[in-house]
């Protein structure tokens, strides 16, 4: 071949496949991936839960005084104060994220750095509350 035809050879195009089970420990999500993903988790989480946690222990707290006595008495258990943190959790994450993108999608903060910024923002400020939340279920504060 001469060189002038060298020159005209495309490189092969990159082929993009859909990632196995096998490839995700080693794909690594940008931040605002992973917080899409916690996303739709707390999301899931707080849907399911309602029902099955949530709701029951409320229809008993106010059924009568005794029922709230003996829902006071289930919370006050380490293994049920974790789980109602996760739901804690699971709900300051999915209305902070929520939050952002509500303001996505008016356009604000659609860039690569600001996206990278408000991703980081609401897991701080998420973190930060669940902290609070932890503190006075836990009886510190």
């Amino acid at each position: 071949m001469s060189d002038s035809a060298a020159q005209n050879v495309k490189p092969a195009r990159p082929e993009f496949r859909n990632i196995g089970l096998s490839d995700i420990s080693k794909y690594r999500l940008p931040l605002p991936g992973r917080l899409s993903i916690l996303h739709r988790v707390s999301g899931m989480l707080l849907f399911l839960c309602l029902p099955l946690v949530l709701l029951p222990l409320w229809g008993a707290s106010v059924s009568s005084p005794e029922g709230y006595a003996s829902v006071a008495k289930c919370v006050g258990y380490f293994p049920v104060k974790v789980v109602l943190l996760v739901l804690i959790w699971g709900f300051l994450h999915h209305f902070c994220a929520g939050i952002r993108f509500l303001l996505l999608d008016l356009h604000y903060g659609v860039d690569k750095a600001s996206a990278r910024k408000s991703a980081g923002v609401v897991f701080v400020v998420s973190l930060l509350l669940t902290l609070i939340f932890a503190l006075k279920l836990f009886g510190a504060l």
